[in-house]
């Protein structure tokens, strides 16, 4: 009885231990290719492009031009990988905002930034997860050569370091403060400026502002006195000049205090998990988002695609795949581990792929 009683408790000391699911490399790992018009999969897009946006700590949220390329690669009793290459275009939201990318405005034509984004992305239905993995994205402002021709007075791009470009900002935040009923606001940033002649120069500047320590009626001696917090909107200033008067106009919009969105989530259509309370492994994947200059013309007919937006999420070269412990998106002491494939080339793709734009003009469409 005593030897029964010792083997019993070694089998469940054993049993809760952590233990690893055995790998069965399958020996071939086909993408399924799927179409960029299923309703399915323009859901998941926008979900995979909402967790982008909500990643990001600086720039503006993207929002879905079209979806490119998709493919799906099932996991024996894991679910799937999708591998998503998405076409994407700027809007006027800031990303501190937290605004969902389907409420955000897209912005004029000649202030554009469009780009791609390639994304993997963790789906288990039966487990309801819903898992950004790692993304990459390449964003370039739009040709200013093209916007000239078809837009000869449209604004242009200025240098944020243009001395007119920080007066414009100091004084449309001066002329806010005077108007406030509240706080007083200090300038953290300029984040987009442009020019443009209207009977003078004018001058268009974006900028984030946050709290000052001033009170109104200290407001013109206090002077610039640094704060711990953050950003708490964004403003959008304009300074015409008409002769020796100076017009100035100024609308800001402030950032909504929202806790951050957890990774881990449920369908809608069921209440979000919490976010699991031990660590991540190691082995969790990150993004990043890199701003490239303009393409003109004749760098446009001399770059090759790939290189005009070098968008690279390779995670392997492995052809038949390498595991990725995702286990700390699961309940219980079993380590789960996928199996991510080289991301597919572009012409590997499905016949109903790149998908239908909502704008659809050639030069907001990467090549």
């Amino acid at each position: 009885m005593g030897l029964l009683r010792l083997l019993v408790l070694c089998t469940l000391a054993v049993s809760c231990t952590t233990t690893s699911v055995p790998l069965k490399v399958p020996s071939h790992l086909p993408f399924l290719l799927r179409g960029c018009n299923d309703a399915d999969m323009l859901a998941m897009a926008s979900s995979v492009l909402q967790d982008i946006n909500n990643d990001l700590k600086e720039g503006y949220v993207l929002s879905l031009n079209r979806v490119s390329a998709v493919q799906e690669h099932r996991q024996e009793g894991l679910g799937s990988l999708f591998y998503f290459t998405l076409d994407v275009l700027d809007t006027t939201c800031h990303v501190l905002s937290k605004k969902p990318w389907w409420d955000c405005e897209e912005r004029l034509l000649h202030e554009q930034v469009y780009g791609k984004c390639k994304a993997l992305y963790y789906m288990n239905m039966p487990l309801r997860i819903l898992y950004l993995l790692a993304y990459n994205c390449t964003l370039r402002p739009v040709s200013r050569r093209k916007i000239w021709r078809m837009c000869p007075d449209c604004p242009s791009p200025t240098n944020l370091s243009d001395p007119e470009v920080l007066e414009t900002a100091t004084e449309t935040l001066a002329s806010f403060n005077k108007d406030s009923e509240s706080g007083q606001y200090s300038l953290v940033k300029v984040t987009k400026a442009s020019n443009q002649w209207m009977y003078g120069l004018s001058y268009f500047v974006e900028y984030l502002i946050k709290e000052s320590p001033c009170i109104k009626t200290e407001a013109s001696s206090c002077g610039y006195q640094p704060t711990h917090y953050g950003p708490v909107g964004i403003c959008r200033g304009t300074l015409r000049r008409r002769f020796e008067v100076k017009l100035v106009n100024i609308n800001c919009d402030f950032f909504q205090s929202q806790a951050p969105t957890p990774r881990r989530r449920k369908f809608t259509v069921y209440q979000r998990n919490k976010k699991p309370t031990h660590s991540p492994s190691k082995d969790v994947l990150s993004g990043s988002v890199q701003y490239l200059h303009e393409l003109d013309d004749e760098e446009s007919q001399e770059m090759d695609p790939a290189e005009a937006f070098p968008v690279h999420l390779d995670l392997t070269t492995n052809p038949q795949g390498e595991p990725l412990n995702v286990s700390f998106l699961f309940h219980g002491p079993m380590i789960k581990k996928l199996f991510v494939l080289p991301f597919p080339k572009e012409e590997q793709r499905s016949a109903q792929c790149p998908g239908k734009a909502s704008r659809s003009n050639p030069i907001l469409l990467p090549p």
